[in-house]
C-alpha cells in the first residue's frame, strides 16, 4: 500500500464523519496522476506554500500604510496566523487539518498592493470591479502556471473555500468555513495589537463589553473566541458562534472601523492619496501601452483581454514593487 493511501485510510478511520476526506476529495478540474506520498490536500498546500504569490504576500500591506517598526503585520503574517487559528479549531473538531490549512494559506493569493485600499482603488477603475476572493481563485488556476502545468490545478474544495472565505456564500465544507471564521477572528485581534501598539488606540478605548466577554489580553481574546467556535461548533453540521460572541464580534468591527481601518492616524489623507495615484496611474498606463507588460501577461492579454491583465499585474504587485514601477514611469530621473 502507499504512503498516500494509508494516509487517506486513517482519515476515513480516525476523522468525523463531518470531516472531508482526502480520498473522497471532489477532485481537479484536470485530472493528475496521484502522488505517492502526499494527498490531494497535502499536494494542494504545498502547491500554494511553493507559489509566487504566497512569497509576494509578505510584502503587501494588511492595514498599516508603510508602517515605522518591524512589528506590524503584513498579508503574510496574517496568512499564517489565519492558518494557526483554523488548525487548531479543525484539530478540535476531529476535521481535516491539511484541507483547513491550504484554504488557509491559499484565501488571500488575490489580494492587492496597499491593502483594502489598493483593493478599493482597482474596484473603482477595472470594468465589472475586482474582488480579492476572485483574484486569489484566478491566481490559483490562471496566473501561477508552471512549465508543465497551467495554474495550480487544486481541489474542488480548496478552490471553493478560497472564494468562499469572505462574502455571503458558505463554503461547503466544514473546514472552508472554519477558515472563513478564522480569518475574522485573526484579523480582528491583530489589528487591535497593531493599533495598541502604534498608540492609535489604548486598551482603554476598546468597548468595555467586548472586554468582559473576549478578554483584557490579545492571547485571551483569541483563546476565548477560539473555545466558543470549538464549543458551539461540536456535533454540528456547520462551524458556529455563540449568539453573545457573534453580537459582540460585530460590534467590535464597527469600533475597528471607525477607529482604526478608517482612522487618519493610521491612513493619512496623503498616503490615502498616493494609493489612489499609483494603481489608477499604472492601470491607466498599461492599459494604453500593453505590449510594456511582462510576456505572461501580454499572454492572458490576448487571450482575455488588456483589462484583464493590467488588472492581473497590478493586484499582484507587491507594495514596493508597484511604487518602483510608477517612479520608473512617472518621476523625471532628475528627481530620483
Amino acid at each position: 500500500m502507499l504512503i498516500r493511501e494509508e494516509i487517506e485510510q486513517r482519515e476515513i478511520e480516525i476523522l468525523s464523519p463531518l470531516a472531508a476526506k482526502s480520498a473522497f476529495s471532489r477532485g481537479r478540474a484536470v485530472p493528475e496522476e496521484k502522488c505517492e506520498m502526499r494527498t490531494e490536500f497535502q499536494r494542494d498546500r504545498d502547491r500554494i506554500i511553493h507559489s509566487k504569490a504566497f512569497r509576494r504576500l509578505m510584502h503587501k500591506t494588511q492595514v498599516f500604510l508603510a508602517p515605522e517598526g518591524d512589528h506590524f503585520r503584513t498579508r503574510l503574517t496574517h496568512t499564517i496566523e489565519v492558518s494557526q487559528i483554523a488548525r487548531t479549531i479543525a484539530r478540535s473538531l476531529n476535521l481535516n487539518e491539511d484541507l483547513t490549512e491550504a484554504i488557509a494559506l491559499g484565501h488571500d493569493l488575490g489580494h492587492t498592493p496597499f491593502g483594502h485600499n489598493g483593493e478599493d482603488v482597482l474596484n473603482s477603475v477595472h470594468p465589472g470591479g475586482f474582488e480579492h476572493n476572485v483574484q486569489s481563485l484566478r491566481v490559483a488556476d490562471v496566473l501561477e502556471s508552471t512549465q508543465s502545468r497551467e495554474g495550480m490545478n487544486l481541489t474542488a474544495e480548496v478552490r471553493d473555500g478560497m472564494i468562499n472565505h469572505t462574502g455571503p456564500n458558505k463554503p461547503f465544507t466544514l473546514e472552508g468555513q472554519i477558515v472563513k471564521l478564522s480569518d475574522r477572528i485573526a484579523y480582528i485581534n491583530h489589528d487591535i495589537d497593531d493599533a495598541i501598539r502604534s498608540k492609535v488606540i489604548s486598551l482603554d478605548d476598546i468597548p468595555k463589553s467586548s472586554l468582559e466577554l473576549f478578554g483584557y489580553s490579545h492571547r485571551e481574546r483569541i483563546d476565548n473566541m477560539v473555545k466558543d467556535v470549538i464549543f458551539n461548533s461540536r456535533g454540528n453540521g456547520e462551524i458556529l458562534q455563540s449568539e453573545a460572541f457573534r453580537d459582540e464580534l460585530i460590534q467590535l468591527r464597527k469600533f475597528m472601523f471607525a477607529h482604526v481601518y478608517k482612522s487618519g492616524r493610521v491612513k493619512k489623507q496623503e498616503d490615502l492619496a498616493k494609493v489612489e495615484v499609483v494603481i489608477s496611474s499604472l492601470y491607466d498606463y498599461f492599459l494604453k501601452n500593453p505590449k510594456k507588460l511582462p510576456s505572461d501577461l501580454r499572454k492572458i492579454a490576448k487571450e482575455d483581454g488588456v483589462n484583464e491583465a493590467v488588472k492581473d499585474y497590478i493586484a499582484g504587485m507587491t507594495d514596493r514593487y508597484a511604487l518602483t514601477v510608477y517612479t520608473d514611469l512617472f518621476v523625471p530621473k532628475s528627481w530620483k
